[in-house]
């Protein structure tokens, strides 16, 4: 028996976004910050966008060492290569 691509109405989607994680960890880091009410779905949002470039980048400096897994010293070279980038960025816009 083939599984069903679309969720039937009695099932319950699960959220996605740990909503109420989220906030607690701004409220004991940050208290005194005032979030609207989706502020922290595009925190959210902002980190799996970073992850998914940082694998991307990972995934090329693997191919390009001609290796198969993607191995720590790829991910930091991603993620140093993703940080000049951003700096870059803030620097012209400034």
């Amino acid at each position: 028996m083939a599984f069903s691509t679309t969720v039937s109405q009695k099932q319950r989607i699960r959220r996605k976004a740990p909503r109420g994680f989220l906030k607690r960890v701004f409220k004991r880091q940050k208290p005194h910050l005032r979030l609207e009410t989706s502020g922290d779905l595009l925190v959210h949002l902002n980190c799996l966008l970073f992850l998914h470039r940082l694998a991307e980048e990972s995934r090329t400096n693997a191919c390009e060492n001609k290796s198969g897994i993607i191995k720590k010293d790829h991910v930091l070279a991603a993620a140093k290569y993703n940080e000049y980038i951003s700096l870059e960025i803030n620097s012209d816009l400034w």
